[in-house]
């Protein structure tokens, strides 16, 4: 699977099927037009009786359409409102700026994956209430099932696969990966690979500037010397985050197969440092990264 062209991600971005400001707007402006147009095939008698209905029925489905999205909403703890309120304009905006060239794919990815969630799990075990609440919520608005495989397919198209890399960025995946077997060999836990990991970061250059441990995530900060290379001909920390930060994806690839979850650092904007996390790759769910099919929730 290639990865996507800037406007091919635009043209994901904007099959978003949630409830924004703008699809709400829409659908009021064609319920208004539809009542006129019922008011006007009518004599004046009938179009005031028509007028009257037609306004009311559009003032009770707009009533109708709030009260869903108020429960929706609550029903799961707000993530719904943030994702469409916030969260989704905002990777809109980033999307266009990477169409026009001015952002890198890494930031929109990395928005991507901060996208607001609801939990469906404590670990491997389903949360009972929570699945309810999802299956409510389901059940009140099919946008609830659509938006979770609109995200899926997001996702999966941003962060591509290996065969969707350049010749050039394969052969660093696979450097990465090769090494990874030397500089991770018997580390078992986040904290024996995170010690690892900021071995190898030292041992480029990088300065490493905190350090941070809290329920089993392990967080380094950290300043990396080469986020600035070829800026005035390729924009900043393109060589970095989008040539060889594949290295970094070797590791993510090889940690991942033995159940370690190396966030390695998306975009970096705005700061001169950079963050990575290490931390188990446990099988927690989360809505929408979790479809609600796959907690058995029928559409």
């Amino acid at each position: 699977m290639a990865r996507p062209e800037p406007a091919e991600v635009m043209r994901l971005v904007e099959a978003f099927p949630g409830a924004t400001a703008e699809t709400r707007g829409a659908e009021r402006g064609r319920a208004s037009g539809a009542d006129r147009g019922r008011a006007s095939g009518a004599d004046r008698g009938e179009a005031r009786d028509a007028g009257r209905g037609g306004a009311n029925g559009s003032d009770r489905d707009e009533t109708e359409e709030v009260t869903d999205l108020g429960r929706v909403d609550e029903l799961l703890d707000g993530a719904y409102g943030a994702l469409t309120r916030d969260w989704y304009p905002e990777l809109r905006r980033r999307a266009a700026a990477h169409a026009d060239g001015d952002c890198l794919r890494e930031r929109v990815l990395e928005h991507v994956e901060a996208v607001p969630s609801f939990r469906l799990s404590d670990g491997p075990t389903l949360l009972t209430e929570r699945r309810e609440a999802l299956a409510e919520a389901t059940a009140l608005r099919d946008d609830v099932r659509e938006v979770a495989e609109w995200y899926g397919t997001l996702r999966s198209r941003l962060e591509g696969d290996r065969a969707s890399l350049t010749r050039t960025e394969r052969l660093l995946h696979d450097f990465g990966y090769a090494l990874a077997h030397g500089l991770f060999l018997g580390a078992s836990s986040p904290s024996a690979v995170v010690r690892r990991l900021r071995l190898a970061y030292r041992s480029v250059g990088v300065r490493i500037d905190e350090t941070a441990s809290e329920a089993g995530i392990e967080e380094t900060t950290f300043t990396c010397p080469y986020r600035n290379v070829a800026a005035g001909t390729c924009g900043d920390r393109w060589v970095c985050h989008e040539k060889l930060d594949r290295v970094d994806d070797g590791y993510v690839s090889y940690l991942a197969e033995r159940g370690i979850a190396y966030q390695r650092p998306r975009g970096c904007t705005d700061s001169e440092q950079c963050r990575s996390t290490v931390a188990r790759d446990g099988p927690e769910r989360w809505w929408p990264k979790t479809p609600p099919a796959a907690v058995g929730v029928d559409s």
